[in-house]
């Protein structure tokens, strides 16, 4: 069988592919030819990928997924951070793991593997996931993600492997995570779909769980609504004892969810500063502003709201800042078993990454108490604004795509710790609160910037309700193909 033309692959989404491979109109052995063939043409530009398994284009049975799965036969990248498949490197970004391999199969991938799905290579990540930014320099050299809307700027991060190899056609899935954003923030920069799922509905890495790491979750970038939607319905298989919340199942099939119109929805609209000194772009608000016409237009109800209607958000950002750096006290602990030296490890970790250890230390057990209090105060806040809205429209993030290792690279040795985390904060305001909370966001494509660049939006539902957020992001879909951005620059059919 021969491959596929490059804009018939680059027109497919996972779900369209698996319909090809299904009815036996491409083999699974050409399809993974052809993704490495796509990753070949376009990483020189885009620098977003640390390998390609041979074994496994030699047999796309190799790390066993699902013959049977939905999605059988469709390539993805495996972020190098976060849940691992047995057998292959997990490095995260950092020399301190260079040439780590895993032992284990995690249930996260284990779950992309029931799905069918085949992973074939490894994504970038920046060091430990600590930017949204994907800078690394651990190889020996600089190795920066590029947007391929615009090579000069980020993919973002810390998914932006990922995300810049699915924007430009290379593949259709990714494998992200999001502790403050991660698959969200990069999927807004590519014009991607990103769902930060609701706290304990994936599965955590085996080494970890809910209460031990309370902010991330793992996830995927893709094209298409219905693609996202058709892996969370596997990808939400919880092991038993495999989660610290008892989530239990998801209350409907997202598949089936996003093949109905919802009901008008009472939306609420926030752009504001979300405890941030500085305001939001205002280019970001403005589309922020459009999709809430497109969804009054759709039958929706759209109600502006006030910050301070949401929560404490002093509280908020004390929590996470405070989590944000105790839980790196564990990298502290992890160079130590690694036998390194504490006169070693400025050497060992980025700049950054190593300010964010160092600090890390000082933490006390009273510090973390406190953040649980504050957490405690906030999602419970959260919650009852919701109770009294079906969706909360946000921008995902508060500023436009940054220029690529820039002012949010984790090599930078010109800033102080304090002062990059409150860039950061002020950067992923909308995002980085459903990590403290453990609440649901989406971020959807909604336009191009003035510099040719995608701006996303969020959409947030209460606990448990990602059927609701696909189901509308569905909708919006349908109806306003403008908000999903044209092609790239940088792209398979173009490269």
């Amino acid at each position: 069988m021969q491959s596929l033309s490059w804009d018939d692959w680059a027109r497919l989404d996972a779900t369209g592919l698996a319909a090809l491979v299904r009815a036996g109109q491409v083999a699974p052995c050409a399809v993974l030819a052809q993704a490495a063939a796509a990753i070949a043409r376009l990483e020189p530009t885009l620098d977003a990928v640390l390998e390609v398994f041979a074994d496994v284009l030699d047999n796309p049975d190799t790390d066993r997924p699902d013959s049977a799965g939905l999605l059988y036969g469709v390539p993805m990248l495996l972020k190098d951070i976060g849940s691992t498949l047995a057998g292959r490197r997990q490095e995260v970004g950092s020399r301190l793991m260079r040439g780590n391999v895993a032992s284990v199969t995690d249930p996260a991938v284990a779950n992309f593997l029931a799905a069918g799905l085949v992973p074939i290579g490894r994504s970038t990540t920046p060091e430990f996931g600590m930017a949204l930014d994907t800078t690394t320099d651990y190889l020996g050299r600089v190795k920066s993600t590029r947007n391929p809307y615009n090579p000069a700027y980020s993919a973002g991060g810390s998914s932006g492997g990922s995300s810049a190899m699915v924007a430009a056609g290379a593949l259709p899935v990714g494998m992200a995570n999001d502790g403050g954003g991660s698959i969200r923030l990069p999927a807004a920069c590519n014009g991607l779909v990103g769902l930060k799922a609701s706290r304990g509905r994936v599965p955590r890495p085996l080494n970890s769980s809910e209460f031990i790491t309370r902010f991330s979750m793992e996830g995927v970038v893709t094209r298409s609504v219905r693609d996202t939607a058709a892996i969370f319905e596997t990808l939400t298989r919880i092991p038993p004892g495999g989660s610290f919340i008892a989530m239990g199942p998801p209350r409907r099939s997202y598949l089936a969810a996003i093949a109905e119109a919802p009901r008008p929805l009472r939306i609420a609209v926030s752009t504001g500063h979300w405890g941030q000194p500085s305001p939001p772009d205002p280019e970001v608000v403005a589309r922020t502003e459009a999709v809430a016409a497109a969804l009054a237009a759709l039958g929706h109800g759209i109600e502006p709201v006030a910050d301070t209607a949401i929560c404490d958000w002093p509280q908020l950002w004390f929590a996470y800042r405070s989590f944000w750096i105790a839980r790196n006290l564990s990298l502290y602990d992890l160079a130590r078993s690694r036998g390194v030296a504490d006169a070693d490890m400025p050497s060992v970790f980025g700049p950054l990454v190593w300010k964010h250890v160092d600090v890390s230390r000082r933490a006390t057990i009273a510090d973390l108490f406190r953040s649980m209090d504050a957490n405690n105060t906030v999602t419970r806040q959260f919650g009852a604004f919701l109770a009294d809205y079906d969706i909360l429209l946000t921008p995902t993030l508060a500023i436009r795509t940054p220029l690529a290792n820039g002012p949010y690279s984790l090599l930078r040795t010109d800033i102080e710790l304090d002062d990059y985390v409150t860039l950061l904060a002020g950067a992923c305001r909308y995002m980085m609160p459903h990590n403290e909370t453990g609440l649901p966001g989406l971020s959807i494509p909604a336009g191009l910037d003035s510099d040719g660049l995608p701006i996303g939006v969020q959409l947030t539902a209460t606990f448990g309700a990602e059927d609701v957020l696909l189901q509308l992001a569905a909708q919006l879909e349908r109806s306003c193909p403008q908000l999903t951005p044209r092609s790239p620059l940088i792209h398979v059919t173009t490269v």
